[in-house]
C-alpha cells in the first residue's frame, strides 16, 4: 500500500512539475500584443493619440500606420496638440479594449479641414512617411507628450493604425508549481525507500531474535526517513505559501505609477503633475535652434535681395517694418547702412517662457558673422497655428551684461504687474521714454547712463544738436511707448527684463514764411523730396530692453539693449 501511495506522489509531482515548466515555455504569454483602430472609426482629417497610451503597459509601444500617399506623425505637448487641432473634426485614440484587440477611439465633429501641420513650430519632432510607417514612441523629454497623425489637413488621416505594446509575461504560478512538483516527487521517493526497507527487514527463520531486532532497527530508520521527508515537504509547502502570498500582499497595496503613466485617479490641478505641466518651457532647445535657423535663413534671403516679401514667413512686427523701409532707402541711397544681420550662431543664450498661453514670446542672444556686439532677438508666436516670427533685433549696449535667466524656462509678467519688482514693465518703459525725451527727466537718476549705456546720452545729444543747428526751424521730439509691444521676463534674481518698442517722433516747422527745411537723403527716399517749406515729420522705431531690479533694491534700472530704425518720413 505504501509503495502505491509513493508511486502516486511521484506521478502527481511529475505532472505538477511539467505544468510549471509549461507555463514558462509552451503556455508562456506572448511578449507583445497588438491593438488596432476599429474599421468602424469615423473619418477625420486629424487623429490624436493620447499621451496616456505611451505608458499604459510600460515599456516602449510601437505604432504602425498604413495610408495612401504621404502623411506625418508629429510629437508635441498635449496642450499644444489640443490647441493646434482647435475646432477641426478629429479622432482621439484614448485606450485599449479589455481583450487587447482594439484601440478605443473617440470622435469629435468640427471643421472638415485644417492647415497642413507639417511645418508647425509646436512639434518637437515629426516623422514623415509615404505608404507605411513604423514608429517607436519614446518621449523627447520629461513630461507628457501626445501624437498627431495627419495627411495634409484636407484629406482623411490614415485609418489603418495599430499599436504594439509590451505584454505582461510574468508567470506567478510557474515557480511554485515546479517547486511543489519537485517536493511531491521527493516525498514519493522517500516513502518508497521506507517501504522497501520494511519489506527487507520483515523475514523469519534462523536467528529469529536477531531478525526481530534488525527489523525493529529498520522500521525505526524508515520512520525517521519518512519524518525527515515529511519535514521537507512541510518546509517546501511553507516556501510556496510565502512565494504565492507575496504578490497577493503586494496587490493589496497600491503600486506606484510610472512617470507619465496612466492612473485611475485624476491628478488635481494643484498637484505635482499639474505643476510640472504648468512649468514646462514652451520650446525645447532643439525646437528653438530649428526655428532660429529658419528665421536666420529668411532674413538672409530678404537682405540679399532687398525684398521684404521674402521675410514674411518668419519676420513680423517692428522688425518687418524697419527692414522693409531699410530696403527702400538702400535701393535709392547706396551708402545707407544695412540692418545688422540675424545669425542662428553663435548662440550665446536663450530665454523661454513657461507661460503656455498665446501670444508666446522667447528670446535669443547671438553673435555671429557681422554682429559687432551680441544681438538680442525677440520672437513671438501669435497663435497655435502660426509660427514664431522675429519682431525685434536689438544690439546689446557696449559694456552691458545680459541678466541671468534660467534656460529651463521662466515666467512672463503682464506689463502692469509690479509684483516683486522695483517698477512694473509699463513703468520702466514709460520712464525710459521720458528720459529719452527730457534732459531733466525725473528718471535721470533711476537709469544707468554713461559708458555702460551710451544710447541715452547719444539720443539726447542728437536732439540738442538738431535744435542748435536748425536756425530757421522749430523742432520737437517725442518718445512714446507702444503698449502692446511690452514683454516682461522674470530674471533669476527676482528682477525682470522688459522689452518693447518706443516710437521716436521728430517734427520740424519753418520759423518764418519762406524758410526752408532740408532733410537727409535717407529720409528723402521715403518722403519723396529733400526740401520743404511747410514742415516735416520723421518717425523712428526704437527697440529697447531694460533690466528692472527686484523690489527693495537700491540699484537703478539698466538699459541692456537699444537701437532705432527710420520707418517714416513725410512733409506736412
Amino acid at each position: 500500500m505504501r509503495l502505491k501511495t509513493a508511486a502516486a506522489l511521484v506521478l502527481l509531482g511529475l505532472l505538477t512539475l511539467l505544468a510549471g515548466i509549461g507555463q514558462r515555455t509552451i503556455w508562456a504569454p506572448a511578449e507583445t500584443f497588438t491593438a488596432s483602430l476599429p474599421e468602424s472609426a469615423a473619418e477625420a482629417p486629424l487623429t490624436v493619440i493620447d499621451q496616456e497610451l505611451r505608458t499604459l503597459h510600460g515599456g516602449t509601444p510601437t505604432i504602425t500606420v498604413e495610408g495612401d500617399g504621404s502623411f506625418l506623425l508629429a510629437a508635441g505637448r498635449p496642450d499644444d496638440v489640443e490647441a493646434w487641432v482647435g475646432k477641426t473634426a478629429h479622432n482621439t485614440v484614448t485606450g485599449v479594449s479589455e481583450d487587447g484587440k482594439e484601440l478605443q477611439v473617440e470622435h469629435a465633429d468640427g471643421e472638415a479641414t485644417a492647415p497642413n501641420p507639417a511645418a508647425s513650430d509646436l512639434w518637437v519632432a515629426t516623422e514623415n512617411a509615404s505608404g507605411e510607417l513604423e514608429y517607436s514612441w519614446t518621449p523627447p523629454a520629461d513630461g507628457d507628450w501626445s501624437l498627431l497623425l495627419a495627411s495634409d489637413g484636407t484629406k482623411a488621416a490614415p485609418a489603418k493604425v495599430s499599436m504594439t505594446f509590451p505584454n505582461d509575461t510574468s508567470t506567478p504560478w510557474a515557480i511554485p508549481l515546479m517547486v511543489l512538483g519537485g517536493l511531491l516527487i521527493l516525498a514519493g521517493v522517500f516513502m518508497a525507500l521506507g517501504g522497501a526497507a520494511a519489506i527487507r527487514g520483515g523475514g523469519k527463520g534462523f536467528g529469529g531474535g536477531f531478525a526481530r531486532k534488525a527489523r525493529a532497527r529498520n522500521e525505526a530508520k524508515a520512520r525517521s526517513r519518512q519524518a525527515s521527508g515529511l519535514s521537507m515537504v512541510a518546509a517546501g509547502l511553507a516556501a510556496i505559501l510565502v512565494a504565492v502570498s507575496a504578490p497577493v500582499a503586494q496587490a493589496a497595496s497600491p503600486s506606484p505609477q510610472p512617470t507619465g503613466g496612466a492612473s485611475s485617479a485624476e491628478p488635481s490641478p494643484g498637484g505635482a503633475e499639474g505643476a510640472d505641466a504648468a512649468a514646462s518651457p514652451v520650446l525645447l532647445d532643439t525646437q528653438f535652434r530649428r526655428i532660429l535657423e529658419q528665421v536666420s535663413s529668411a532674413v538672409e534671403a530678404g537682405d540679399a535681395a532687398k525684398n521684404a516679401g521674402r521675410l514674411a514667413s518668419r519676420v513680423g512686427g517692428t522688425e518687418l517694418e524697419v527692414r522693409t523701409q531699410n530696403y527702400k532707402i538702400r535701393s535709392k541711397v547706396g551708402s545707407y547702412a544695412a540692418r545688422m544681420p540675424v545669425r542662428a550662431t553663435k548662440l550665446l543664450t536663450t530665454v523661454v517662457t513657461t507661460d503656455r498661453d498665446w501670444p508666446r514670446s522667447v528670446l535669443a542672444v547671438t553673435q555671429g558673422d557681422g554682429n559687432v556686439v551680441p544681438q538680442l532677438l525677440t520672437l513671438v508666436q501669435s497663435s497655435p497655428r502660426e509660427n514664431y516670427k522675429l519682431v525685434e533685433t536689438t544690439p546689446l549696449q557696449p559694456g552691458a551684461t545680459f541678466p541671468s535667466i534660467s534656460r529651463e524656462g521662466t515666467d512672463t509678467l503682464a506689463a502692469d504687474d509690479k509684483s516683486g519688482l522695483l517698477y512694473s514693465g509699463a513703468e520702466a518703459m514709460a520712464g525710459l521714454a521720458d528720459r529719452l525725451t527730457k534732459s531733466n527727466s525725473a528718471f535721470k537718476s533711476k537709469l544707468v547712463e554713461g559708458n555702460s549705456s551710451p544710447y541715452i546720452a547719444d539720443t539726447l545729444s542728437y536732439q540738442a544738436e538738431v535744435v542748435k543747428a536748425g536756425t530757421n526751424g522749430n523742432f520737437t521730439f517725442t518718445h512714446k511707448v507702444v503698449p502692446d509691444s511690452t514683454v516682461v521676463f522674470r530674471t533669476s534674481d527676482g528682477g525682470a527684463l522688459v522689452l518693447g518698442r518706443i516710437n521716436f517722433g521728430f517734427q520740424g516747422t519753418p520759423k518764418a514764411e519762406g524758410d526752408k527745411l532740408t532733410i537727409g537723403s535717407d529720409a528723402a527716399a521715403l518722403a519723396g523730396g529733400t526740401v520743404t517749406t511747410t514742415g516735416m515729420v520723421l518717425t523712428f522705431a526704437e527697440s529697447v530692453a531694460v533690466y528692472v531690479p527686484p523690489a527693495g533694491s537700491a540699484d537703478p534700472m539698466k538699459l541692456v539693449a537699444a537701437t532705432r530704425g527710420l520707418v517714416g518720413a513725410s512733409f506736412k
